[in-house]
């Protein structure tokens, strides 16, 4: 059922962002289409997180499909920036995908590691066979089967937070840094250099540790947030 609920929320998702685009309706009904693909992965799909736990458990309760919604809504536009960028930062979900899927087969979780796989394969696709620039309608639904595989991940360990926290998120941040000070070009390639030493780095060091840095880059990236200087969210 889950890759059926994958599949309904891509074609909502391509659907509402090509009718948005084509009649040039405001940004509110991509939202909508969002949130729609998202409800159809949590109540079709039944993908949710109900507790969080590592060195204790906390109950979501009726924050639970909540969570789950703004969790896969902000992850879905992860790749949407206000400037067009060039396909080749691409590479940085494709190292995160491939990072989702190697996870996923050492868990035994294979929904996860098949559709992560087969993003990533598609990615390299478009980076091989593409021309010109990046369309809306591939970042975000790319974005979508990410936060969708978070999402499945975080069932079953809240600590695979890790994965789109530093293998996604710390790259894109560091090369909309880089990108006024360096070619375009060398940014992706520093950034996604970076997304591959924090995949490397989560298969070589304890659990615990992986905690800790997604607690403590969490808070430096709030504080971050305060400051318009270093603002990127």
């Amino acid at each position: 059922m889950l890759y059926l609920s994958l599949l309904l929320g891509l074609t909502i998702i391509v659907f509402t962002t090509k009718l948005t685009e084509k009649l040039k309706l405001s940004s509110v009904w991509l939202l909508v289409g969002q949130i729609s693909a998202s409800l159809v992965i949590i109540l079709l799909g039944n993908l949710e997180v109900s507790y969080i736990t590592h060195f204790n458990q906390i109950e979501l309760g009726y924050l639970t499909i909540p969570f789950a919604l703004l969790f896969l809504v902000g992850f879905t536009n992860v790749l949407n920036t206000e400037k067009q960028q060039k396909p080749i930062i691409l590479l940085i979900p494709c190292i995160s995908l491939v990072c989702f899927s190697i996870s996923a087969l050492i868990m035994g979780y294979s929904f996860v590691s098949i559709i992560g796989m087969c993003a990533a394969l598609t990615i390299m696709l478009v980076l091989l066979l593409g021309k010109g620039n990046m369309g809306r309608t591939f970042t975000t639904s790319i974005g979508f089967v990410i936060a969708v595989l978070s999402l499945a991940l975080l069932q079953h360990t809240f600590v695979m937070i890790y994965i789109p926290i530093f293998t996604l998120i710390l790259p894109l941040a560091l090369y909309l840094i880089l990108q006024n000070k360096l070619p375009s070009v060398q940014s992706i390639i520093i950034s996604s250099l970076v997304a591959l030493l924090f995949s490397l780095i989560m298969f070589v060091i304890s659990i615990n540790i992986v905690w800790y840095l997604v607690v403590g880059f969490t808070i430096i990236l709030a504080i971050s947030q305060l400051s318009s200087k270093y603002r990127f969210i």
